[in-house]
């Protein structure tokens, strides 16, 4: 029975993306996959049953040999003292036309969408990530503080694309 009900929550995962009704999001036209590695920092999100209880959430991205991208999500648990939990996936880029609509997949399923809706294109120091059903979305940032305007910049392009924010978290950080 955990099986049936572990494999029905991944499948409504999977296919979420696929039953909106809204427009799908607008990604960035470019997106230089080798300068977006490294460690980002979740200064922001909505909130899902997968992450809710971590903080100090970060997600490191490195080149595979095969050229997909390793990512390493990770966390504290409750508090920023609190025990350490990763998640490893793989990520890609299924249309170079498309740089900005990555797929990623955890525990080898159905891979899930990763749409880059906004990108400090110049210095790549921060992101807005979201997918088209508009239940899932991260603020990322190089560093695990960002300005006040920065923070509303980033506001202002996920609402233009139709997210409600009404429900954002602001991750608690510390440097790493």
């Amino acid at each position: 029975m955990k099986k049936f009900a572990f494999a029905a929550i991944c499948a409504a995962i999977a296919t979420s993306s696929f039953l909106s009704a809204a427009e799908p999001l607008k990604t960035v036209p470019t997106l230089d996959v080798s300068r977006y590695l490294g460690r980002w920092y979740e200064v922001a999100r909505f909130q899902h049953s997968f992450e809710k209880t971590l903080v100090g959430a970060t997600a490191e991205y490195s080149l595979r040999e095969d050229g997909k991208i390793a990512v390493l999500n990770s966390g504290f648990k409750i508090s920023l003292d609190g025990r350490y939990r990763s998640v490893k996936a793989v990520a890609w880029v299924p249309d170079p036309a498309k740089p900005g609509a990555i797929k990623v997949k955890f525990f080898g399923l159905f891979p899930s969408d990763y749409l880059v809706i906004g990108l400090d294109a110049e210095n790549y120091q921060w992101a807005v990530v979201g997918n088209n059903t508009r239940k899932y979305l991260w603020f990322l940032s190089r560093t695990p503080e960002i300005s006040d305007e920065l923070l509303e910049k980033m506001k202002v392009i996920a609402q233009a694309q139709g997210y409600d924010l009404s429900g954002l978290y602001l991750v608690p950080q510390k440097a790493r």
